[in-house]
């Protein structure tokens, strides 16, 4: 599948080389995600054409300039194979959608031989919702605000409380907000949340807040909840929107902090304790401990992408993640 223009994808045929490479593997697609981030992004024309989409993965070398293949969550079965990953084995793949595809051992997690492969395809953001909560540090007793419960942001949200914080979050759609309760989490509208917070905290303000909305405003009006030398994390990429944020007295008087959070790479002081494989590792065993199921809301057939892509971007009501099904 190709993105070839702002808000018009086609599947196309490609030709695959015979025969597989060694240190190949040649992988049938069962199911592949769309992410709601970054893939939206690209999706609408909102990332910079010069900019390298992923330089730690074979599949992802390209830039963002039309047309472009993207996406890197594929699950399937390995058609050919090595010895360490050999033919049969059920893998995720970081790989864009495509229904047969060849790809390093590197960029690829095997998977439990009963593994829910629809399930699967939220692997990275499960990974996301990880890095995100390593970024966060210790929470223990803490109230820690969530913006926004997309995907990502309820997994966050989730991990959170499973690490000791008191969780609220901020999301402008009921439904989300009715997914969010049934996890769990605690959730009120946006206009609501400067109220609960100054009442959980007593007027404090929250030392850590989390912005996953992917909306430029929110990070804006999320830095009055913060208490003083209180931490705003941004998990949002925002693309090449512009983001205006309110830097004057409040913020330098009371030694506010912006941090961003990645999850391609791991920050330097987590190093000595975490690499990539230990947190891959790490995701993949919280895959069958999450409430997945619930966000797994939509599935389309792999020729209908284009109206999945709409869906997302029209911010459908009930539907959290996507999925593209091979048939």
């Amino acid at each position: 599948m190709q993105f070839l223009a702002p808000r018009r994808v086609a599947v196309v045929p490609i030709k695959l080389p015979q025969p597989v490479p060694d240190g190949q593997l040649l992988i049938r697609t069962r199911y592949s995600g769309i992410s709601a981030g970054t893939e939206l992004l690209a999706y609408r024309g909102e990332l910079a054409p010069s900019l390298a989409m992923d330089e730690a993965l074979a599949a992802l070398s390209g830039r963002f300039q039309y047309p472009f293949a993207y996406g890197y969550s594929c699950v399937g079965y390995v058609e050919v194979g090595t010895t360490a990953i050999p033919a049969g084995t059920a893998v995720f793949a970081f790989h864009p959608h495509q229904d047969l595809f060849l790809v390093p051992e590197s960029d690829v997690v095997p998977l439990d031989q009963a593994a829910d492969l629809r399930l699967a395809t939220m692997f990275p953001l499960v990974e996301t919702a990880l890095q995100l909560t390593l970024d966060a540090g210790s929470v223990i007793d803490e109230t820690v605000v969530v913006l926004g419960l997309g995907a990502v942001g309820l997994l966050t949200a989730i991990l959170l409380t499973r690490g000791g914080a008191h969780v609220l979050a901020a999301e402008p759609r009921d439904w989300r907000r009715e997914i969010a309760a049934s996890s769990g989490i605690t959730a009120v509208t946006p206009e609501e949340l400067a109220a609960r917070v100054a009442d959980v905290t007593d007027g404090k303000g929250t030392h850590l807040l989390v912005e996953l909305s992917g909306a430029p405003s929110a990070l804006a009006d999320g830095l009055a909840l913060l208490a003083h030398e209180g931490t705003a994390l941004v998990g949002s990429w925002y693309g090449i929107k512009p983001v205006p944020l309110p830097l004057g007295a409040d913020f330098h008087r009371r030694r506010l902090t912006l941090r961003s959070s990645q999850v391609s790479t791991i920050p330097a002081t987590l190093q000595g304790r975490w690499d990539v494989p230990k947190r891959r590792r790490a995701a993949l065993n919280l895959l069958g401990d999450l409430p997945l199921r619930a966000l797994a809301t939509t599935e389309y057939a792999f020729a209908d992408a284009p109206d999945a892509y709409m869906a997302l971007d029209k911010g459908a009501t009930g539907v959290m993640h996507v999925s593209l099904r091979y048939e």
